[in-house]
């Protein structure tokens, strides 16, 4: 399983963050308009995601009380046929995310600038894991740095978490 180190805060706004990035030379990606459906599952996440009408299956665990947020995760592409309805008879929706998420990219890190509905903006860190934890570490400190992040505080929870939170 492919592994990340994560990181998510919460935004008043994008532009400081944008202007960052284009010092930084990182490189655009575009605007992934993203519907997570979270299904009720023991150990673990997992949801359907259609981004920009692409469907895909996420599986993943990450420890939010550790000090340093490493997901491990799975992704199944899907080719054809409507998820939704093949899983609704068979597993329990949790929750609906819906997110317009402009993606960035620096380092093997990608950072996402997501205007997630009902929740507001926020900015999460994804570097991958390529050469041992310890390099990731590095990378993933040099742009949280660079991105002057030790100023806000980190949300140890999913969108998901938020958006059930929000619901009860």
């Amino acid at each position: 399983m492919p592994v990340n180190l994560e990181l998510k805060v919460k935004l008043n706004s994008f532009n400081p963050i944008k202007k960052t990035l284009l010092e930084l030379n990182a490189r655009y990606s575009g605007i992934l308009n993203q519907t997570d459906i979270y299904y009720k599952i023991t150990g673990g996440l997992l949801k359907l995601r259609i981004e920009n009408g692409v469907q895909s299956i996420i599986k993943y665990k990450r420890d939010e009380k550790s000090s340093n947020r490493f997901s491990n995760y799975h992704i199944l592409e899907l080719s054809s046929g409507d998820a939704r309805k093949f899983f609704k008879d068979v597993l329990e929706i949790e929750a609906v995310v819906i997110k317009k998420r402009y993606l960035y990219i620096y380092d093997n890190t990608r950072i996402h600038l997501d205007n997630v509905k009902g929740l507001g903006y926020f900015l999460e860190l994804e570097s991958l894991v390529i050469n041992g934890k310890a390099e990731a570490k590095k990378r993933f400190n040099t742009i949280c740095c660079a991105l002057m992040l030790g100023k806000y505080n980190e949300i140890r929870k999913s969108y998901r978490d938020m958006v059930m939170s929000r619901i009860k």
